[in-house]
């Protein structure tokens, strides 16, 4: 598989996963509003198992929007919920604090689950070395190892032969000088 194909493939899969997830929402925002429970971003997110940004984004948030306007109109003495401009409770901000720190520690497995796998494809992708180039290197080095082994025996030979070599000069040399001596003594008297 190229890196094109699988680029092109991860592309199609991820567009997928976006499009499951957005009707996963809306469809979210239609039960909740048939069964008559306050529609809320962390109500939708809960629901349809996506995160609360996803709710916020283009043609969910719309959706969200309508439904509460719907909400608010069916239920007379009820309040509208809490739009932009107007103040937020606790409740809500620990709520939606919750389902934040929940969709973060979600993500990170993801992203992890996510790196253990890529570490995994790319090591795989690696090309190892062929077994006959290797097979070929390990017999070119015990070959080479063989030569200078011999090598070095021959100069460990030459090495002891003149050692032997330089004892005999030496002998040899003493020898001389002690007929030299016996030769001047001789001359001398």
């Amino acid at each position: 598989m190229t890196a094109t194909t699988r680029t092109q493939a991860m592309l199609t899969a991820r567009a997928k996963d976006s499009h499951d997830k957005r009707q996963r929402a809306l469809a979210a925002i239609q039960a909740l509003e048939a069964t008559g429970t306050p529609v809320t971003a962390t109500a939708v997110a809960a629901a349809a198992g996506v995160s609360t940004w996803l709710v916020y984004a283009g043609g969910v948030r719309e959706q969200l929007q309508a439904a509460r306007r719907r909400q608010a109109g069916r239920e007379p003495g009820a309040a509208a919920p809490p739009g932009r401009g107007e103040p937020v409770t606790q409740a809500s901000l620990r709520t939606d604090l919750a389902v934040a720190r929940d969709e973060i520690r979600r993500l990170r497995a993801e992203r992890d689950k996510l790196r253990a796998r890529l570490r995994l494809q790319l090591g795989a992708e690696i090309d190892g070395p062929d077994r006959a180039e290797l097979i070929t290197r390990v017999a070119t080095l015990e070959a080479s190892c063989r030569q200078l082994a011999a090598e070095r025996d021959a100069r460990a030979a030459e090495a002891s032969h003149a050692r032997h070599r330089t004892r005999e000069l030496e002998d040899e040399l003493t020898a001389a000088r002690e007929s030299l001596r016996r030769v001047i003594r001789q001359a001398n008297r």
